[in-house]
């Protein structure tokens, strides 16, 4: 009996990537990462290149590292992982000042973004 808890521990056995300080915004990254949150890792590559977004470049390298994390860590199959969570925190934010007209300064965020990938096994995903 205690085979069998294990081995569902192993099966349902999450995997993650996390990319911090990541300099693009999180209002940003949020856009794309909603497309392709809880899809199948395959189907959400194939969004990702073909997204005409530079937070898509970005989400595609962090997904990617999620694959790679459990195929080689935890020798899962690449057609059978799913992204059961994707979320996009934000980070520092660095502040600059830039002189305006009359003695007037503007204030210059430039955010940053920690992005995380889980991606499970799920058995009825071809």
């Amino acid at each position: 009996m205690s085979n069998k808890s294990n081995n569902t521990a192993v099966e349902g056995r999450e995997v993650r990537a996390v990319a911090k300080f990541v300099h693009c915004t999180p209002r940003k990254l949020r856009l794309v990462m909603d497309a392709v949150r809880g899809k199948a890792v395959g189907e959400a590559l194939t969004i990702l290149q073909f997204t005409p977004k530079r937070a898509a470049r970005i989400l595609e390298k962090v997904l990617n590292s999620a694959v790679a994390n459990a195929e080689n860590n935890f020798k899962m199959d690449r057609d059978s992982l799913v992204i059961c969570g994707a979320w996009v925190d934000q980070g520092p934010t660095a502040k600059r000042w830039l002189p305006r007209a009359q003695g007037r300064a503007s204030g210059i965020h430039n955010r940053t973004s920690h992005i995380t990938f889980v991606v499970k096994e799920s058995e009825g995903v071809n």
